[in-house]
């Protein structure tokens, strides 16, 4: 009889501990997951600085906080403008991308109290300098702050024929184009440094 009661006590402990067991785990499938909604949306990288003036054919991320009808990706338009819920067309060009986010709060106020604008530039598409002649990649190429001639070149590369002791650079200036030598052989020689031009939006490299 004691041993039968030794048995009927473990099966039962046994038993407790089994059911112990199984609301544990029913409380832990039961516990909330995060939802892909809970999380905060990553914002886009700005490839500009502060002081970068928007130009046509920029990309330009624009963000309210919490407002995300209102947040997305936007092109500036060649007439520089971009359109907006609410709001329709916003100029854009001419505008750093503070004053930009500071333009769309005012607009906005009429709408929504208190709101929040971030505006990043995602593309540089307005800044972009050419390269023609005997160069292993022609056509255009994004302008990077502070991008001198011997940078480009680098990028764009020679073809065999390239005569680098004729290299220029088209400028308009004043409304006048201007010709511009680029002493090539000196500068990677590491002469002439003042010589090696800091590019400006619509230069046109050739190489003869």
């Amino acid at each position: 009889m004691k041993v039968t009661g030794t048995k009927a006590m473990l099966l039962m402990v046994a038993m407790l501990s089994s059911f112990a067991w199984s609301q544990e785990n029913a409380k832990a499938s039961e516990s909330p997951k995060p939802s892909a909604g809970d999380k905060a949306p990553s914002e886009s990288a700005s490839v500009a600085g502060p002081d970068y003036v928007i130009g046509a054919d920029d990309m330009l991320q624009i963000s309210v906080w919490k407002e995300p009808d209102l947040t997305e990706s936007l092109p500036v338009r060649p007439d520089g403008k971009i359109s907006m819920p609410l709001l329709n067309d916003v100029v854009a060009a001419g505008l750093t991308p503070t004053q930009l986010a500071e333009s769309i709060s005012t607009k906005l106020k009429k709408y929504i109290a208190d709101p929040r604008v971030t505006v990043v530039v995602t593309a540089m598409n307005s800044r972009r300098i050419y390269v023609m002649g005997e160069v292993s990649h022609t056509g255009s190429m994004p302008l990077q702050p502070n991008m001198t001639v011997l940078q480009a070149l680098a990028s764009a590369g020679f073809t065999q024929f390239a005569n680098t002791k004729g290299i220029y650079v088209l400028r308009m200036q004043n409304g006048k184009q201007q010709k511009i030598p680029v002493p090539y052989r000196a500068l990677i020689k590491g002469e002439a440094i003042d010589q090696n031009l800091v590019l400006r939006p619509g230069d046109t490299i050739v190489v003869p």
